[in-house]
């Protein structure tokens, strides 16, 4: 399925080397803001403590917030679970604080919020409900040491799923397309952690979970123009690799514009409406899509041709038999 057919190969390894300047020096600089801000994570890895409350009616999770830092809790995550009137509250530890009594803390701030946002204010029966307070379901302590084991094994995830790709593209192509398309990918991966060092943002398990995603989908992309690369060197000759690549890239645009579109749209659908519980993930997702797009053909391509990629490698050569001589 194309949109759009381009008839002339626009000549991207002309540029190759521009790219290839662009990508390194955003990737220093995510390098850069990871090793001097590092980033900065959720509970799950440093550790708290997580309540379930439940309330009759669903509450305003603006106004529970809003409350708890006016109480003083700070980088509390609020958001929704299973339904709209279960809630979920994550409280990082802190050192001022007793951990045995924040769980009572945050039940007395949530108390102190009505259906309106004042106690005092009832406008009706379910907004009386509401301001009864919330019931408390389970609270639960996540210590650092469990944190770490999640940071461990979050990243030994991460190596296993970088050694499958490499394992995958090795046996599918050849060495080379399997180095430039792993080294386009981990781009992706250190950019999308740049960001999230650079402007603080919360790094959660989901945002975990995307960075992951982002690994799977950019090596989709690369597999695309690889198999294209293979196929035009097996079909048309006389073209030298620049001019294989381009025409390889020229022909998949269409069908990236097509999976890329629609993937973006359905993710911007979740930071746009999914709220603060998939704001972090989806915006993880936004920046691994638009930085796989340009890695996975303005990157692995010329990584590829500077490695000295050649149609010799894909024709397998006959060997004639000699007639024995009697």
């Amino acid at each position: 399925m194309e949109f759009f057919r381009i008839r002339k190969d626009i000549p991207f390894m002309r540029h190759a080397l521009v790219f290839n300047v662009i990508s390194l020096v955003t990737f220093l600089l995510a390098v850069f803001f990871l090793i001097n801000k590092g980033l900065h994570f959720s509970i799950e890895f440093t550790g708290g403590t997580l309540l379930e409350v439940s309330y009759a009616q669903a509450p305003d999770l603006d106004k529970l917030r809003k409350q708890m830092e006016a109480d003083g809790f700070t980088d509390t995550q609020v958001q929704n679970f299973g339904t709209s009137r279960d809630v979920l509250i994550r409280v990082p530890i802190s050192k001022d604080a007793e951990t045995s009594k924040v769980g009572e803390r945050v039940m007395a701030s949530l108390a102190r919020v009505g259906a309106s946002g004042d106690p005092k204010v009832v406008q009706s029966k379910a907004a009386a409900e509401v301001a009864a307070g919330p019931t408390l379901k389970r609270v639960e302590f996540v210590g650092p040491q469990v944190g770490k084991e999640l940071a461990s094994d979050g990243a030994l995830a991460l190596l296993l799923v970088v050694f499958g790709i490499v394992s995958y593209l090795a046996m599918r192509f050849e060495w080379r397309f399997a180095v430039s398309a792993i080294i386009a990918n981990l781009h992706d991966v250190i950019i999308i952690l740049g960001f999230f060092a650079l402007f603080q943002w919360e790094f959660s398990l989901p945002v975990l979970a995307a960075v992951l995603a982002v690994l799977g989908y950019s090596v989709n992309e690369s597999v695309v123009v690889f198999d294209r690369v293979r196929e035009t060197f097996k079909k048309k000759r006389g073209l030298t690799t620049p001019q294989v690549l381009d025409h390889a890239i020229t022909s998949t645009i269409s069908r990236t514009i097509i999976t890329h579109g629609c993937t973006q749209m359905m993710v911007t659908s979740m930071l746009i409406f999914g709220g603060p519980a998939l704001h972090y993930f989806a915006l993880a997702l936004t920046i691994g899509i638009l930085f796989g797009i340009y890695s996975s053909v303005l990157v692995a391509s010329p990584l590829v041709m500077w490695m000295g990629v050649s149609r010799e490698q894909f024709i397998q050569v006959k060997i004639e038999k000699q007639e024995a001589v009697v």
